[in-house]
C-alpha cells in the first residue's frame, strides 16, 4: 500500500501554539493515542480560527465544516510532552480549502506529526454548502488557489 505523504509550503503557517499531551491522551501502547492526537488538532484548529477572529459556527447560520482529515505520523509523544502546532492553510478553492499542521516537540525539535483538514463554509439552515466569504479570503494573502 502506497503511504500517505505530506509536504506543506512554509510561507503558510500563519499561526503556533503549544499543548501538552495529557495521561489520559496515552494509549495502551504508552504513547500519544490516534483520538487524542485529532482532539488535539482539533484544538490547535480553534485557537487559530479564534485568532484569526473567525467563527467555525457564525449567528447567521453559516460556518466551517471538516470534510477531511489526513495524518502522518514520524514519532511518538509521550505524557506531559510539550507539543508545539504550526498552523497553515492552503489549497483554497470557491468554498474552502485545506488547513494545515505540523506538529513538533520543541524540546529536542523532533517532528511528531503532519496533517491536513479539508474545510468549506456551510449554510446550516440551508444544508448546503456555500461560497467562501472575502472577508476570510483577505486575511489570508500568501495563500495559493486551486481552480
Amino acid at each position: 500500500m502506497a503511504r500517505l505523504q505530506l509536504h506543506f509550503p512554509e510561507d503558510q503557517f500563519y499561526y503556533s501554539t503549544q499543548l501538552t499531551v495529557r495521561v489520559t491522551d496515552i494509549n495502551g501502547a504508552n504513547h500519544l493515542g490516534n483520538d487524542s492526537m485529532i482532539s488535539m488538532i482539533s484544538e490547535a484548529r480553534a485557537r487559530f480560527l479564534y485568532e484569526f477572529g473567525i467563527r467555525e459556527t457564525a449567528h447567521g447560520g453559516s460556518g466551517i465544516i471538516v470534510t477531511d482529515l489526513a495524518t502522518t505520523y514520524k514519532a511518538e509523544a509521550h505524557a506531559r510532552d510539550q507539543l508545539l502546532f504550526e498552523v497553515g492553510v492552503m489549497d483554497f478553492n470557491q468554498y474552502g480549502g485545506d488547513i494545515t499542521f505540523r506538529i513538533t516537540r520543541p524540546a529536542d525539535s523532533k517532528l511528531i506529526a503532519m496533517a491536513k483538514s479539508g474545510f468549506v463554509f456551510f449554510d446550516y439552515k440551508a444544508g448546503r454548502v456555500v461560497e467562501m466569504p472575502e472577508d476570510f479570503r483577505a486575511k489570508f494573502e500568501r495563500v495559493n488557489y486551486l481552480a
